[in-house]
């Protein structure tokens, strides 16, 4: 193995934002992105952010990062992020992670990847697996590695596929098979971390952001093969709206039905919200044919879908993921 260097062929910098469905209770500004009105939709949530409602906050961090109804400011989207992730806000954290990453502050990126991932993000868990492949901030474990990447590609995400392959022809198949093992682990751990954060969002509590000064990090030298790795580029979380949505599909038969488990698509405290999510989801076949569930929990309404199997449920969330929704696996 030596000292050799694995290159992936993977585009360095900051790509283009994937658009994906999301929504958030600044239901104006919300609407006024929706229609294309992107100044308006600016205008309504520097309003509520001045009120201190993180949604809004993390909305226009998201306008600043894609140019929209605002001349395009990385630095400024960063900030709103960061400013969001300290009010509690999840989705703000992990993307604030990422572009400190993106940017060369790995140290700095390292708590927030850590709890991005623990949540079972696979754009966190990727970057994390190459870090504990490399001994890269964190010490060399090529189980863990492999753990992680493994989790990162079963939702989907491009790179780890990449990664794996590479990762194969270093790591020994005994480590290789532990860290399937692992994978299946650190999996139903995270589903419950999202549960549990769920029912934290729910109940108004707000969730601890990730502190990097908790978190002190030494680089241990680099020995053996080294990874080249490139950040995935951070999809939009499900609180704003990036573009119109395209026409759904219509709905096809699905064979996993009439089981016990739901999925938990968002919790909202606006039910015109979660009615237009589930506009959107409805017609993709990891929802087609399932019946629509609101849980309502206080002042909020969970918009779930049943009639999983647990597997079933797991897959149909990996999917949903990979494509930009957020997604929790229940049992009823």
């Amino acid at each position: 193995m030596g000292r050799k260097k694995i290159q992936f062929a993977l585009a360095l910098g900051l790509a283009a934002i994937l658009a994906a469905p999301a929504w958030a209770d600044t239901k104006a500004g919300v609407d006024a992105w929706t229609h294309g009105d992107f100044t308006s939709a600016v205008k309504f949530w520097e309003i509520e952010a001045a009120k201190g409602d993180s949604d809004a906050v993390f909305n226009l961090g998201q306008a600043y990062k894609l140019g929209k109804g605002v001349k395009q400011d990385l630095a400024k989207a960063e900030a709103l992020f960061a400013q969001a992730a300290a009010a509690g806000h999840l989705q703000a954290a992990d993307n604030y992670g990422l572009l400190l990453f993106q940017r060369g502050e790995r140290a700095k990126a390292l708590p927030y990847l850590r709890a991005a991932a623990d949540r079972g993000d696979p754009r966190a868990q990727y970057l994390l697996g190459i870090m504990h492949f490399n001994g890269e901030l964190v010490p060399k474990d090529w189980v863990r590695a492999y753990a992680l990447v493994t989790l990162a590609q079963q939702q989907g995400l491009p790179q780890a596929g990449s990664a794996m392959t590479q990762m194969n022809e270093f790591i020994p198949i005994e480590q290789r098979q532990q860290g399937v093992q692992l994978a299946g682990e650190l999996a139903s751990q995270a589903d419950a971390t999202r549960a549990r954060q769920l029912a934290a969002v729910d109940l108004g509590t707000q969730v601890p952001a990730a502190n990097p000064a908790a978190t002190p990090v030494t680089a241990p030298p680099m020995r053996g093969p080294v990874v080249a790795v490139a950040t995935p580029a951070p999809t939009p979380p499900p609180r704003a709206v990036v573009t119109p949505p395209k026409p759904s599909p219509a709905p096809r038969p699905v064979a996993d039905s009439g089981g016990t488990w739901r999925i938990q698509l968002g919790a909202f405290g606006q039910p015109a919200n979660a009615n237009a999510l589930w506009a959107k989801v409805k017609g993709r076949p990891e929802v087609a044919g399932h019946a629509r569930i609101d849980v309502r929990a206080g002042a909020v309404t969970k918009l779930q879908a049943g009639g999983y199997s647990p597997a079933g449920a797991q897959a149909a969330c990996g999917k949903l993921k990979a494509a930009g929704y957020t997604c929790v696996a229940v049992a009823s």
